[in-house]
């Protein structure tokens, strides 16, 4: 179906992005699994290019567009022709909005251009070992003493953990409930370190690390926003993070069912293309419906997010739906292929395993439902 929120600039855009994805990132991406991180200068290279940031100011080096089409089109393109590892939409949609909205004056100076031009790779620290969803159990803290922050804990599954510049982590700076804050630590800090890179079962391309606290002096100068604030400055952020998921997970799907198609016109069985044969006629059927459906929904929460409508409801049934029909498109486009399907040196392979995490990160499928069941008046304080 054809996709009606795009206009004329979106398209000579959406151009320019497939190629460098396709000039600069996949012929890379081969090399950056096996060594279990892209190259610092893949930033650099997205960043001369305009693709980092593009709502940044342009003293800072941005385009100051704000319009999130721009940024759905560079996820949309990495995933379709670059490499799902290269981090990017955490970079430029997950972190770079604290900054642009919580960030004195002093601490854009120091932070924008760096973050603009890819020369600061940017990552977010707020999981912890026994934590997960549940941010109001965070356990790292941050001491006032004075003329600093001392900061101790330890963070866990930390995208661009090993990569990173320059960290927002979530600290505990006092005791009630919803008593956190942010804070900008950068790399070098003594007491900073990062323990292992983590080996996981899919990403192989994105680095995902642990990260250690041990009184880290931060600076007064590095709180980000206001003392007790983090909790509602996290909350707030959640919308637009789902459907950064939501946008991705699209991608993903629409990539594999592409894959699929070419393969089930091609391959063939009993004399003739396995597309022939009415049980994959039907599952294509049914995917390419569902794909298109969905696609929908989401275009049209990017739409509100644009006009500052974007509820959290909604953004948690868009990454719901998009995560789930993502899992179910993959697994059916994996037994479309045979034995094939298993073998890492076909694309629908890696794609199977890294598609296992949308139904966990950014909120799993479990608090999605719970969200917008709340969202209808179903929480158990409401009914009893």
């Amino acid at each position: 179906m054809r996709r009606l929120i795009f206009d004329a600039e979106h398209d000579q855009f959406r151009e320019s992005v497939a190629r460098f994805m396709q000039a600069e990132v996949a012929p890379h991406a081969e090399r950056w699994r096996e060594q279990g991180m892209v190259d610092r200068d893949i930033y650099r290279k997205a960043g001369a290019q305009g693709l980092l940031c593009v709502y940044a100011e342009e003293k800072y080096g941005g385009a100051g567009i704000h319009d999130f089409r721009f940024d759905q089109i560079i996820i949309e393109e990495n995933i379709r022709h670059g490499e799902i590892g290269f981090y990017v939409n955490l970079h430029s949609n997950l972190v770079g909005p604290y900054l642009v909205a919580l960030c004195t004056d002093e601490q854009k100076d120091r932070f924008l251009p760096g973050v603009v031009s890819g020369e600061t790779i940017l990552a977010v620290a707020m999981t912890e070992p026994s934590t997960g969803s549940d941010l109001r159990s965070i356990r790292t803290t941050a001491e006032d003493k004075g003329d600093h922050w001392l900061l101790n804990g330890s963070k866990t599954y930390i995208s661009n953990g090993i990569l990173s510049d320059l960290l927002v982590v979530v600290a505990r700076t006092d005791a009630s409930k919803d008593g956190l804050s942010l804070f900008l630590v950068e790399r070098g800090m003594e007491g900073f370190e990062r323990g292992r890179k983590l080996a996981k079962m899919g990403l192989k391309a994105q680095d995902t690390a642990e990260l250690f606290f041990n009184d880290v002096r931060v600076p007064k100068h590095n709180l980000l926003g206001e003392v007790g604030k983090g909790f509602s400055y996290l909350s707030l952020f959640l919308a637009q993070e789902r459907l950064v998921g939501a946008v991705s997970f699209m991608a993903t799907a629409q990539a594999a069912f592409d894959i699929t198609l070419d393969y089930v016109k091609e391959r063939k069985a009993f004399g003739k293309p396995i597309g022939a044969f009415q049980a994959s006629r039907f599952k294509m059927a049914q995917m390419r419906a569902e794909i298109d459906a969905i696609q929908t929904y989401v275009d049209q929460c990017v739409l509100l997010h644009n006009s500052g409508e974007l509820t959290a409801e909604d953004a948690s049934a868009a990454k719901l739906l998009a995560s789930e029909l993502e899992g179910r498109v993959i697994d059916e486009c994996v037994q479309l292929h045979g034995g094939a399907g298993y073998m890492e040196e076909y694309r629908i392979c890696r794609m199977y395993t890294d598609a296992r995490i949308s139904r966990i990160f950014a909120g799993t499928s479990e608090i999605m439902r719970e969200i917008i069941g709340r969202g209808l008046g179903l929480s158990e304080r409401a009914l009893t």
